[in-house]
């Protein structure tokens, strides 16, 4: 038996290709998804053990949870006490800044968005992972005038030693132009993972970052050789005073490392999850693909039950076939991994995630991984034909009367609806009951729910197929009757290849709904909330000096300006933001409990769904964790939900100042005066050299509000292209195995009269009808999925519930190019079978 599968399965080349295409790209997906988190996370695990010390002696609270610089620092003084303690080689002050932007040649910034625009002081000092910036160009820096850039950078700005560079300081209010006079980089491979930096001598970073004070963010301790990282911490720790701490570089680097690998692990699940939509399409595909071949072979394996080959035994001939195609679709599909991931660094490299420099990781978890999962996809599949033809007779089989039964249909059936049932009571509970994880819930359901559909198709779609056959009879004659006829002979064969692509259409008509209801909210909540005549802001989201605020006021026609700061991360990951009491009524607050007027120092203010979601109300407290320690702030009024308040806890100015965070906006409200005219003009002239900070009207906040979410969904599409590119080869790969499938019967056709021509074209209207299936059903899911997952989202200020019909008419008319194109192939290959012996194939 053993041998007689192997030599069936070497027989038939042309099948055994095809039917590893679904699995070679489930597992490329799953392999891809693998490869690029483990080199995300161990870049940056490399990197920032490149950025730490030996020891780190940083002030009490020196970063925020957030990871961003808070206003305390080590004086300068400290450095030659340090240098004093046992144990030390040297010691070397830094000097850090956020917001440092480098303007390239083109007069574009430089990144920005997501790495963060780095800048500092110029040291020679170690790294404790032994793999520090150093100084591969030029030389170090000397004065106001002179900088180094790290080399990403300066090739990103088409920049050379001896440039004139354009920089945009974090507190400056225009812009500041040195030379370039040397640059620094990994020599033993490496890089910033997309970030700039931007370094200076360390009296100008001082000045520019520091307000001239002798002070450093954090000192860099090197270890004399032979002492450990512990012991130098402890030695040093002697001669620190209180709110001065020491860690080692392993902890400093593991710190920074986890909060950003936690910020940033949704990159992985994202990705795994719609591996594991691949994986649901492609597995849709494989037990198709082994039906289809179970069912050609079903003389061969009923000759072999003949000959004495038990029922066990015929199942275990296919899944050592499965096997073997598991392995083989497994091992491509690895190698196509790596390709994928490559692809994935180059399109996260486009949002500034910038992983070039980084070799990939290829771990044993992702061999592991995509064996196991290549192998036992497949094997699941091929068991399920398998035992169905098992079933069936010798003689039954060798008369071709291999048909599935109504009955097994029929129980197909109400599997499928016993299942809806539970998905739509997952969904319901998901949606309306208070429940943990109740997206989660709600999601499972959906998909149980994609199941179903799957499961009843076969029954469910016969009005259309047999709508599609009177169709085509009435507009292509008697090869519409028989594309028809060939499409309802198979029902479950046509509708689990329609269900691979229903799987993909619905996740897409899904997402363009999220992606349209969400931006109808924004236009809707922008509209009804916006407050003020403009809105000014970095176009990164980060900070800018607080004098524009001063000067925009002395602007003719301004009445009003309203600061708004904020820093994420420290509560609960939400974060705090303040505002000026004084200047707090003109963002027209709809209070709900409690009273503006009693808004001052010490005190915070809160939206209605921030105080339902966490319990509080007027008189209770929160408490907040500073850079310079744990501070409880009394509630004193909650209001309604406003856009224009963008962090939900709101303190004053002051008290985000005392707290250690630095003075710097992020945010203004311009109020013009009655009759003001051209205000524009005049908010522009004041920010005209800074590109990084803008002024925008109602109708410009609101398209940037919405740009994030285009992006999103885009991403997401070009994902599920994927799955889509699974299904259409899916397609391409029933058909071609139908016409093997059917050779004898092609030859008929051809005998009598049928042309080439319109055996192209009987073939191709099977492939519209089953991608057209596909898409009717992918189009019904998706509306109800996006109309339910808007509703879950309803509390997340996503209001409107917006269908774009145009979408949806787009991907119908997808549908039929994709049937159309599918067709080709197969229709060729139909088409150019030599008569004589078709007729004589067995």
């Amino acid at each position: 038996m053993w041998r007689a599968s192997l030599k069936s399965l070497l027989g038939r080349k042309v099948r055994l290709l095809m039917s590893t295409f679904a699995i070679v790209l489930g597992v490329a997906f799953v392999a891809g998804s693998l490869i690029f988190s483990d080199t995300l996370s161990r870049s940056f695990t490399a990197l920032f053990a490149s950025t730490v010390g030996d020891v780190v002696v940083r002030p009490v609270g020196g970063q925020t949870a957030a990871g961003s610089l808070s206003s305390l620092t080590v004086p300068a003084s400290l450095v030659d006490e340090l240098e004093g303690a046992e144990g030390v080689e040297r010691v070397d002050g830094n000097v850090s800044a956020f917001g440092v932007y480098v303007v390239g040649s083109d007069d574009k910034v430089i990144g920005g968005l997501g790495p963060p625009a780095l800048g500092g002081n110029y040291t020679t000092a170690p790294a404790a992972g032994g793999e520090g910036l150093e100084l591969v160009d030029g030389e170090a820096p000397e004065g106001r005038d002179e900088i180094v850039l790290d080399e990403s950078t300066a090739e990103k700005g088409s920049y050379e030693v001896g440039d004139t560079v354009e920089l945009l300081l974090p507190r400056g209010t225009s812009k500041l132009a040195p030379t370039l006079v040397g640059l620094v980089g990994f020599p033993d491979g490496g890089s910033l993972n997309g970030a700039t930096l931007t370094m200076f001598d360390t009296a100008t970073a001082q000045e520019l970052f520091l307000d001239g004070k002798d002070e450093y963010n954090d000192v860099w301790v090197t270890a004399e050789d032979g002492v450990s990282q512990e012991e130098l911490r402890d030695a040093v720790t002697t001669v620190l005073p209180d709110e001065i701490e020491a860690v080692t570089g392993d902890e400093a680097a593991d710190e920074s490392a986890s909060q950003l690998l936690e910020a940033i692990s949704f990159i992985t699940v994202f990705l795994l999850v719609f591996a594991f939509i691949s994986l649901v399409v492609g597995a849709f595909l494989i037990v198709n693909t082994f039906s289809i071949l179970v069912a050609q072979r079903s003389r061969e394996l009923a000759l072999l039950r003949a000959l004495g080959a038990s029922k066990r035994q015929v199942v275990r001939s296919v899944q050592l076939e499965a096997l073997v195609l598991g392995l083989l679709g497994s091992t491509i599909g690895l190698g196509l991994g790596v390709l994928l991931a490559m692809g994935l660094r180059v399109l996260f490299g486009q949002f500034g995630l910038d992983l070039s420099g980084q070799p990939l990781v290829f771990g044993w978890r992702t061999v592991v991984a995509s064996y196991a999962v290549g192998v036992l996809v497949t094997m699941i599949a091929a068991w399920l034909p398998a035992r169905r033809t098992s079933r069936i007779s010798p003689v039954q089989a060798m008369r071709d009367d291999v048909a599935l039964t109504e009955t097994s249909i029929w129980r197909r059936f109400s599997w499928g609806v016993a299942l809806a049932v539970v998905g739509v009571v997952a969904v319901a509970l998901g949606l309306f009951a208070d429940i943990p994880y109740a997206l989660q819930t709600a999601g499972g359901g959906m998909f149980l729910i994609l199941l179903a559909a799957a499961a009843v198709s076969p029954v469910v779609s016969r009005p259309f197929l047999s709508g599609a056959r009177s169709l085509y009879t009435r507009l292509f004659g008697s090869i519409g009757n028989l594309a028809g006829q060939n499409t309802l002979r198979n029902p479950r064969r046509t509708t689990a290849t329609a269900s691979a692509l229903m799987i993909s259409l619905t996740l897409a008509c899904m997402m363009a709904i999220v992606g349209a209801s969400a931006k109808a909210s924004v236009d809707k909540s922008v509209e009804e909330n916006f407050v003020g005549d403009y809105v000014v802001s970095n176009v990164f989201g980060g900070e800018f000096n607080p004098a524009i605020a001063d000067e925009m006021a002395e602007v003719d026609g301004v009445d009003t300006v309203v600061r708004q700061r904020y820093q994420f991360g420290d509560l609960g990951g939400d974060g705090v933001s303040a505002i000026d009491p004084a200047t707090a009524d003109r963002l027209e607050l709809s209070v709900v409990e409690g009273d503006l007027g009693d808004f001052e120092d010490g005190t915070v203010v809160v939206p209605e769904s921030y105080a339902d979601d966490e319990g509080l109300g007027v008189g209770d407290t929160v408490e907040f964790e500073t850079p310079d320690g744990k501070r409880t702030w009394p509630v004193v009024a909650v209001f309604e939900d406003n856009p224009i308040i963008f962090v939900p806890l709101v303190t004053t100015l002051s008290t985000l100042e005392d707290a250690g965070y630095e003075a710097a906006d992020n945010a203004l409200i311009i109020f013009a005066e009655p009759g003001a005219q051209d205000l524009q003009a005049g908010l522009d002239a004041v920010v005209e050299e800074l590109p990084i900070v803008t002024v925008k009207d109602q109708a410009a906040f609101a398209e940037e509000q919405r740009e994030p979410i285009d992006q999103f969904v885009l991403i997401i599409f070009a994902l599920l292209g994927l799955a889509l590119i699974i299904a259409v080869l899916g397609v391409v790969n029933t058909l071609a195995l139908s016409v093997i499938e059917r050779t004898r019967e092609v030859g008929l056709l051809r005998a009598i009269g049928v042309s080439r021509s319109q055996l192209r074209w009987m073939i191709t209207l099977e492939s519209v009808v089953i991608s057209a299936l596909g898409a009717v059903l992918g189009v019904i899911l998706g509306v109800g999925f996006g109309i339910a997952l808007m509703y879950a989202l309803r509390d997340e200020g996503l209001e409107v519930i917006r269908v774009p019909y145009g979408q949806l008419a787009a991907f119908l008319v997808l549908s039929v190019v994709i049937g159309m194109l599918a067709a080709v192939l197969p229709a060729r290959r139909a088409a150019r079978l030599d008569v004589l012996r078709a007729i004589a194939t067995d």
